[in-house]
């Protein structure tokens, strides 16, 4: 398991990921070339996400990139209603 935390929290644990809508994939690789953080690669046909828990938590730029809206995340909702559980989980946690 990597040691990347978000507020104290594995960033494993926080559901926060682009998806990839694949019947709307064109495997342009807009979204590969926007993102710094190297969590997209070129599948056989679409792209796809390689490294989830590289992308920044709450970050949703990429949205913009794909012209045809194969892109999703969760809610802000369901992000925001997981951290707060995460945190309550992780708050005696040294």
């Amino acid at each position: 398991m990597s040691t990347q935390t978000y507020m104290g929290i594995p960033r494993e644990e926080i559901p926060w990921r682009p998806f990839i809508d694949a019947d709307k994939c064109t495997g342009c690789g807009l979204c590969m070339a926007f993102c710094s953080n190297g969590v997209f690669k070129m599948g056989a046909t679409v792209m796809e996400v390689a490294k989830p828990f590289n992308c920044v938590v709450g970050c949703s730029s990429c949205l913009g990139e794909c012209a045809f809206d194969a892109l999703s995340f969760p809610t802000k909702e369901v992000l925001i209603q997981s951290l707060r559980e995460l945190r309550a989980k992780y708050a005696n946690v040294s």
